[in-house]
């Protein structure tokens, strides 16, 4: 067994609801042997409201939740990363900085719960759906024996993982 701790960014644009919904569900899920961080290309620079509301009351730490430039990661001193998944289109179709160490990558589409309209009900359920959506997809990721796949078939499952999700969404 590994003792490696993998680290693992979520991109998306504003870098205010998915990608830091997914920060906290792989930091609790990944259970020690993940490191989940997030960013945007384009940081709203403030988490979404209903993003906190919706950790808090799933007993999430929130302490981490900042909006951040995904430029942070491609720092000298950043983490060196693992994985990298996008988590919306747009920041999926925009250029990435360049990943020292050339992390896996796979894109994980999740519908922008903070683009929702309708009454106040509609829009928190985009927000837990947006949780489901993720919280599968990292439950599924971190289960898989990392240490005995080969990257190629690695790399296929990422990319499963975000094909099979979005069919059934």
């Amino acid at each position: 067994m590994s003792d490696q701790i993998y680290n693992v960014l979520f991109l998306c644009t504003g870098n205010s609801a998915r990608s830091i919904i997914a920060e906290a569900i792989i930091n609790r899920v990944g259970m020690g042997r993940f490191k989940g961080y997030s960013a945007g290309s384009q940081p709203k620079g403030e988490v979404h409201p209903y993003t906190l509301d919706l950790l808090k009351s799933l007993n999430h730490d929130i302490s981490f939740a900042r909006s951040k430039d995904w430029q942070e990661f491609a720092a000298p001193d950043a983490p060196k990363l693992d994985f990298v998944f996008t988590v919306c289109d747009s920041a999926a179709q925009e250029a990435c900085p360049v990943w020292p160490g050339q992390p896996m990558t796979a894109h994980w589409g999740v519908p922008d719960p903070a683009a929702a309209e309708g009454s106040e009900a509609e829009i928190r359920f985009a927000f837990s759906d947006a949780y489901r959506m993720l919280n599968n997809r990292i439950s599924i990721f971190t289960s898989l024996p990392l240490a005995s796949l080969d990257r190629l078939a690695l790399q296929k499952r990422l990319d499963d993982i975000g094909r099979e999700h979005s069919e059934a969404s």
